[in-house]
């Protein structure tokens, strides 16, 4: 069973984002925050989103939508970082055109606020918002509109999630949001998370719900572990979350 699902992940990926498929996706690394960006584009219509955009790796990210001859519409974020600034205000400046985007939730400047529920379109696609708090209250889901695809930011990373030890962080809020609003999504629709730090870049919604060693716990468990993980103040976060409460934009329209 486990081989014949593989089969049906592997063929959904090669359709929607193959060589030639109708939907284009690019998975980039920031090594110093770990950070995953993903590129989604319409390779007919040319339009194009990027979700969790770092400053630094902006001028790489724009370079490489200019080569594929896509527009940005948005620089997506998933929600305000504490690891690193967003590079959504840069890319709003090499890219004309593209509009800064966070949940409202969070709190946070942008040109866009989204709601939960709320729709992204880009070509012939779309990502649905689904609010998934705890590790921030302005956390977010996207997921592509046949669920074959969701990209979690912090609230569900690979056999793992986010902290919930500051920025408003809550552990019951977070075990009921993945629960909720992404271990519903089929088995086969494949997880990409903000963050990894073991070299693993993509799941499955099913490896998550069964191997997931912190959310397959009870919510009592869940919610000890989390209380006692101990883990150090991010580095760059007196710094990264006072500028992405501006989403990294300066000079937003009035």
């Amino acid at each position: 069973m486990a081989r014949a699902a593989l089969k049906v992940v592997g063929r959904q990926l090669s359709q929607r984002s193959g060589p030639g498929a109708p939907l284009l996706l690019r998975q980039m690394f920031e090594p110093n925050s770990c950070t995953y960006t993903y590129l989604l584009g319409d390779r007919e219509a040319r339009e194009a989103v990027l979700i969790d955009p770092v400053l630094e790796t902006a001028p790489r990210d724009a370079q490489l939508i200019k080569e594929l001859g896509l527009r940005l519409l948005y620089a997506v974020n998933t929600h305000c970082h504490a690891d690193h600034v967003t590079g959504s205000g840069l890319l709003r400046s090499l890219l004309p055109g593209c509009r800064s985007v966070i949940s409202r939730l969070s709190g946070a400047q942008a040109d866009l606020h989204l709601e939960d529920g709320d729709p992204i379109h880009f070509g012939r696609f779309t990502l649905e918002t689904r609010a998934s708090p705890g590790h921030t209250p302005g956390c977010v889901t996207f997921v592509l509109n046949d669920h074959s695809m969701a990209f979690t930011g912090d609230a569900l990373l690979i056999r793992g999630c986010g902290r919930t030890d500051f920025q408003q962080g809550c552990a019951k809020t977070l075990y009921h949001s993945v629960h909720e609003k992404i271990f519903t999504l089929p088995g086969e629709c494949l997880v990409y998370p903000a963050h990894d730090y073991h070299g693993l870049t993509v799941s499955t919604v099913e490896e998550e719900r069964t191997l997931n060693p912190r959310l397959t716990l009870s919510l009592e468990e869940f919610v000890n572990v989390m209380d006692h993980l101990n883990l150090p103040r991010p580095q760059k976060m007196d710094l990264a979350v006072p500028a992405n409460m501006r989403c990294g934009v300066q000079n937003l329209p009035s």
